[in-house]
């Protein structure tokens, strides 16, 4: 059964940083994606990031390229989010999720639906 547990969310100043921690098990081979996602209020699911765990490509979206870093511990299992320069409109929960398809191409990156979720942290950050 594939777990994710994600962790490191809370209340952060306007500027400030965060570092997410998801802690994934239950896969039966490294040929898999696994991304950070965030719902705000009202909003639909945004794609932040994401790992292809077969070639260590990584993706970022546009309203977090140049702030985030996506890293992750195969070793430990774990993937990580780190979000500098933290903005009120980042205020939303996290999910980590794996289990999807990644299209690339030379105008940018999506997505298939994942197939699996995390419960979510929340993540507000006040101005």
């Amino acid at each position: 059964e594939v777990q994710l547990v994600e962790s490191g969310g809370g209340l952060v100043q306007a500027g400030g940083s965060l570092r997410l921690s998801c802690a994934a098990s239950g896969f039966t081979s490294g040929d898999y994606a696994i991304g950070w996602f965030r719902r705000a209020p009202g909003n639909e699911p945004e794609g932040l990031s994401a790992i292809n765990k077969a070639d260590g490509s990584t993706y970022y979206a546009w309203i977090v390229k140049g702030r985030a870093t996506m890293s992750s511990d195969s070793a430990k299992n774990m993937v990580y989010l780190e979000i500098n320069s933290l903005k009120p409109e980042d205020t939303a929960v996290y999910y980590c999720a794996a289990d999807f398809s990644i299209y690339s191409s030379s105008y940018g990156w999506g997505y298939s639906p994942p197939r699996f979720w995390g419960q979510g942290t929340q993540v507000t950050v006040s101005s």
